[in-house]
């Protein structure tokens, strides 16, 4: 059964995991997930782009609804896509509403933790709709924080984190998302929200996790150190596709298995 907000508080260790189609939906519903994210990252590892910055709101109701349906009874929450809520207050509101209502997701997620994005957790969530704030490494705006790399080591970067995961938590934020920040910095915001934490690349001491399905499965590309591959799909798939191709080539499928017959007399009567 989906878990409630309530709940959401309450059951901690969370496991969250991204999906971005109806399969993957269903895998990660049946594997008893607690939250799936549709996650702007499939912009990355579906879609092919360097960045997130491309992904589209269209984009993000497009996959948001396939996982949808593949998962009916977890908990939902979709990013909110670059540009979105950056131009002003209705912008937000207008993205936010039209993903809840065309996806039937349970709640948006925003990076950072800028007056503007404080405003917009604030009355989103005052208006019902569920906010779930991410802060540390902000893929959206990872160049302007120096590319792909730790935040929070020093001094001024931990402080600021630290006063950013209270500042989402007092806007209104459900649960927020530590990304790739020192272990220790994580579980000293973790003692001291209220909220959920949820962690990748943040270490042990958050209330959650969350991982990208095709770093779990073994699908991307590469090792990553904030992730943990519990398969190696990817290259089970290349061989059985590989396979496949070469009985193609030798003639050996479609073997009679996989094919259809049709009477002797029917066809006789064809020539």
């Amino acid at each position: 059964m989906k878990l409630t907000l309530p709940e959401l508080r309450r059951e901690t260790p969370l496991a969250m995991v991204t999906a971005y189609d109806y399969p993957g939906a269903q895998q990660a519903e049946r594997a008893g997930m607690d939250l799936i994210l549709v996650g702007d990252s499939l912009g990355n590892v579906v879609l092919g782009y360097d960045s997130t910055a491309p992904v589209t709101l269209g984009d993000i109701i497009h996959h948001a609804r396939a996982v949808r349906r593949g998962a009916p009874d977890t908990f939902l929450v979709a990013d909110l896509p670059f540009g979105t809520y950056h131009t002003g207050l209705h912008d937000a509101v207008r993205a936010a509403v039209k993903i809840i209502q065309e996806t039937g997701s349970d709640a948006v997620k925003l990076e950072g933790a800028s007056p503007e994005v404080l405003e917009a957790i604030t009355v989103l969530s005052r208006n019902g709709i569920p906010v779930m704030a991410h802060l540390g490494l902000t893929p959206q705006t990872e160049v302007s924080l120096g590319g792909r790399k730790v935040q929070g080591r020093d001094e001024v970067g931990a402080q600021r984190i630290l006063e950013s995961a209270r500042a989402v938590e007092e806007a209104g934020a459900f649960a927020v998302v530590l990304e790739v920040i020192p272990a220790r910095l994580a579980r000293l915001i973790t003692e001291r929200a209220t909220i959920p934490t949820i962690g990748i690349g943040a270490g042990p001491y958050c209330d959650g996790q969350v991982l990208v399905y095709h770093d779990v499965l073994g699908v991307s590309d590469g090792e990553k150190k904030i992730a943990k591959r519990y398969a190696e799909l990817g290259q089970l798939a290349t061989e059985a596709l590989r396979a496949y191709a070469g009985e193609v080539r030798s003639k050996t499928f479609p073997a009679k298995e996989n094919s259809f017959i049709i009477k002797d007399e029917v066809l006789d009567k064809l020539y």
